[in-house]
């Protein structure tokens, strides 16, 4: 083995990059009605998905047996090698098995076509030649050719890998959609960690509530709730009405606002200057939408509301507190 030490390194990524590109696009030619069908009987399974493979397919079905489990599809890998001395007791007739294969001729997969077909579990195929032993055996073949490896000696999995991963994505996020899989949802697969604690945190566990929800009334002075909202230290106060139905808040934003239109902030009262119409919430809202929420309407606190009425707040900086941003 002789180094170049002239080599052009990115010249080399470049052309692996476009390579792996290509098979991805080639991959929207093989969604069929076998896709579907696949779609369809993994929806319906009264068991779990079982996924394997060999080798660098089985790193593939690896990620998406984990991807599947994450979003909604119960799923778990079975090492084909491993299955012919015990492992085929954790597969049922209840189960869909996903067999990845590029060339469809693995030994070690083909080896558990004979006890698949006499438990009566149903298959599903991945790999890149539609009329192998694997991809013939099969209820429905998802197709994942490609015109050719990044590997200049087309020996090593490049290309053909991205394919089945990136397959293996379709499935699942197709999966995941039509059961109506929701944020929440994802939340309880993902409890630990940074992630977890973003998704499970709802808005009543982390807004201010009772007296600690600044308040001010339609004729308070502009300059009277500027110490309101100072004492309260959120950047904002509601304005409520005699019957504590929200009027409008006003912000750090509106009184700059305010300003630089030349108001007298010492004499005008919050009906002149609060911002109606204000963004609110529910308590039971996940604080990460709430977060998306703040983002996209680019401001910094919203309004808690439960049967319209103001029960809390919360701001960008109890998001911060909390590590959901």
């Amino acid at each position: 083995m002789t180094i170049n030490p002239e080599f052009d390194f990115k010249t080399s990524a470049l052309r692996t990059i476009q390579i792996e590109q290509d098979a991805v696009e080639k991959l929207a030619t093989y969604i069929d009605d076998d896709f579907s069908a696949a779609c369809q009987l993994m929806l319906r399974c009264q068991g779990r998905v079982v996924v394997t493979g060999m080798g660098k397919s089985g790193h593939i079905g690896n990620k998406i047996a984990a991807t599947l489990a994450s979003t909604g599809t119960p799923a778990f890998f079975v090492h084909p090698g491993e299955a012919s001395h015990g492992d085929m007791g954790m597969i049922t007739s209840r189960d869909v098995v996903l067999a990845l294969s590029n060339s469809g001729e693995t030994s070690e997969v083909t080896s558990m076509l004979p006890l698949l077909k006499r438990m009566g579990a149903p298959l599903i195929s991945m790999t890149g030649k539609p009329d192998s032993t694997l991809a013939r055996s099969a209820n429905y073949h998802l197709n994942t050719s490609v015109p050719q490896e990044a590997c200049p000696l087309d020996l090593a999995p490049t290309a053909s890998t991205t394919a089945a991963l990136v397959m293996g994505d379709a499935l699942a996020i197709a999966l995941l959609e039509a059961r109506g899989f929701t944020a929440e949802d994802f939340a309880f697969s993902h409890p630990g960690g940074s992630l977890g604690r973003r998704l499970l945190l709802k808005v009543e566990d982390i807004m201010h509530s009772g007296s600690r929800v600044p308040v001010v009334a339609p004729d308070t002075r502009v300059s009277k709730a500027l110490l309101v909202m100072t004492t309260q230290g959120m950047g904002m106060t509601t304005v409520q009405d005699s019957d504590s139905n929200l009027v409008g808040v006003f912000t750090d934003g509106d009184l700059r606002r305010a300003i630089d239109q030349g108001v007298d902030i010492h004499n005008a009262v919050m009906s002149d200057v609060i911002t109606g119409h204000c963004q609110t919430t529910t308590p039971g809202t996940l604080a990460a939408e709430a977060l998306k929420t703040m983002e996209d309407r680019k401001i910094n606190a919203l309004v808690v509301q439960e049967n319209d009425k103001t029960i809390g707040v919360i701001s960008m900086h109890d998001m911060l507190r909390e590590g959901v941003i």
